[in-house]
């Protein structure tokens, strides 16, 4: 599937993913998310979640198990489970898969202190899966474990993420 591109709306914690056409566009599937518990914002330091338009710039984690976590985008080796957690007390767990995202609009997601991959902002999975349709991220959007790994089948580095607040 060939163009496809995402839509992130903050106000409802939903995840869309669509199909162009000229005559309008398909939506294929619908997710819930968790974007930032700070709100929407590009500011870097801010815990936001930028708005905007977007790209996906690197898909990190192909073929990784579900729930595998990882850190500075590699894998662990670890794969997340409640004693694990336990284990580390207030680790912000990066879960399954990474779409590492770009932003496409300078001096609002793009360059300076607003630059979305400087500020190493993802699609990836959770393991609060209970919280999502709450802003509780540190400004990544979290989805599901199953969710994020289908996602990130369909979608190709390149794809379009329009961020709405």
């Amino acid at each position: 599937m060939k163009d496809l591109f995402i839509e992130v709306d903050m106000r409802l914690q939903q995840l869309y993913l669509w199909e162009p056409y000229p005559e309008g566009d398909i939506l294929l599937r619908q997710y819930p998310v968790s974007t930032a518990a700070n709100g929407a914002g590009e500011q870097n330091g801010s815990y936001c979640t930028p708005r905007g338009r977007h790209r996906i710039a690197d898909k990190i984690g192909a073929g990784a198990p579900l729930c595998a976590a990882f850190k500075a985008r590699e894998w662990t080796g670890e794969i997340w489970t409640p004693e694990l957690d336990a284990a580390n007390p207030g680790r912000d767990w990066i879960l399954t898969r990474i779409l590492w995202l770009d932003g496409l609009e300078p001096d609002k997601n793009k360059g300076g202190t607003v630059d979305t991959h400087n500020r190493y902002i993802y699609i990836h999975g959770t393991h609060e899966e209970h919280k999502l349709g709450t802003p509780v991220s540190h400004g990544c959007i979290r989805m599901k474990n199953a969710d994020v790994a289908e996602l990130f089948d369909l979608v190709e580095e390149g794809a379009e993420v329009r961020i709405s607040a």
